[in-house]
């Protein structure tokens, strides 16, 4: 018997005992999950007594015994998720960038008491071989599995070998703009809004209650927002960029398009100046100084290598670009993390709206450096201490 060959006959004698269902669309592979220590839930009767089935496209319907304790995520919109639902200790590999996650996300975390994200340390690594997924042992693959078939090391085969021998695939990362999945998984893919795979990760978790306690604040701060939004043609207009660092050009991302990348933007309804280019493409400063935006946000700003602070020197000591009016009227503002879950989108959700329309929501303070800045109690447009509580289980369902 060859190495690899134990590694997965180990794997399987440990989880031949598990209860497997339902079946997976486009992928056929079984799933189920591990007998595992549940999480009492405020408003909940606590530990399952049995087995319980979620579901979602495209791994269809997976049955566990009680809340997974040991998950593989890829991107952090399902880190985050877990966390909004009370199980961040459960998010125990990450297989793009947990350092760089983990520094961005704990600029918003720093609002939230008792709340923080630890996934610099986290075992990661970008199309790993399958001998690493067998190492981890994971109770759940909180990603998706058509999207790991992106990925240059994995096939369906490899997806359904991993979800029968290991632990089941949960995940749906193609909503993030409504995209196309590969081939094989376009039969009956289906696209879910930010708070609907959220809502579909709390059931994994056992976590409802603080589903819907934190969509309940979700859905205040809209309402609050859509309010007081003024009629179109009053709206700003603005850039969502990335700054190339190399040439004089920016890549250029949606802000009303579909998807969970646009969850925070797209309420708001500014007008987007580059509408009309593919999101992910990339314009020259020519096409900004055409457009002329009154608002730029820089995606990543809050990290080192595209600080916001680059964007704004840069683009203010151009003699070509100076004259923009986002850049004459110090409207350059950072954003944060792109795969946004539902603690990130409610911040984020919060920062668009003061940058947009600082006259109505309160100014949205000149970012420079540390974490989310402090923002009056009263210009603020959700609770910081009833997200934080209900995170920490310490509310009333």
């Amino acid at each position: 018997m060859t190495d690899d060959d134990a590694v997965r006959h180990e794997a399987v004698t440990r989880r031949d005992t598990l209860k497997y269902g339902g079946t997976v669309v486009g992928g056929g592979l079984l799933a189920g999950c591990s007998e595992l220590a549940g999480q009492s839930e405020p408003g909940s009767s606590g530990e399952s007594d049995g087995s319980y089935s979620v579901t979602m496209s495209p791994a269809g319907e997976i049955t566990l015994e009680q809340p997974p304790e040991n998950v593989l995520t890829v991107l952090p919109h399902h880190a985050d998720m877990a966390l909004a639902a009370g199980h961040g200790d459960a998010v125990s590999s990450m297989l793009y960038n947990p350092e760089y996650n983990d520094t961005i996300w704990n600029k918003f975390l720093e609002r939230l008491d008792g709340v923080s994200a630890e996934w610099a340390d986290l075992p990661g690594t970008w199309d790993p071989d399958k001998e690493f997924l067998y190492e981890l042992e994971s109770d759940l693959h909180l990603a998706d599995p058509a999207y790991m078939t992106t990925m240059g090391a994995w096939s369906t085969d490899d997806i359904e070998e991993i979800g029968e021998t290991v632990a089941p695939w949960f995940g749906n990362t193609f909503s993030n703009a409504n995209k196309e999945p590969p081939a094989e998984w376009a039969d009956g893919y289906e696209y879910y809004t930010l708070w609907e795979i959220f809502a579909k990760v709390a059931q994994v978790f056992q976590a409802e209650a603080r589903y819907q306690a934190l969509a309940d604040v979700h859905a205040e701060m809209l309402a609050t927002i859509e309010a007081d939004l003024p009629s179109e043609d009053e709206r700003p207009s603005a850039a969502m960029i990335i700054l190339n660092q190399s040439e004089d050009s920016m890549y250029v991302y949606a802000l009303n398009g579909p998807g969970f990348l646009t969850a925070h933007t797209r309420p708001l309804g500014a007008t987007d100046v580059f509408a009309d280019v593919a999101t992910e493409s990339t314009v020259d400063f020519e096409a900004l100084i055409e457009a002329d935006p009154d608002v730029i946000l820089c995606l990543a700003g809050m990290s080192e290598f595209r600080h916001v602070s680059k964007t704004r020197e840069r683009l203010a000591d151009d003699p070509t670009t100076a004259s923009v009016s986002a850049v004459e009227n110090g409207r350059i503002y950072t954003q944060g993390g792109r795969n946004q879950g539902p603690i990130m989108n409610l911040f984020q959700t919060e920062m668009a709206a003061k940058q947009l329309y600082p006259d109505i929501f309160g100014e949205w303070p000149t970012y420079t450096e540390g974490p989310y800045p402090e923002i009056p109690a009263d210009e603020q447009l959700f609770d910081r201490d009833q997200v934080a509580d209900i995170i920490n289980g310490d509310f009333d369902a």
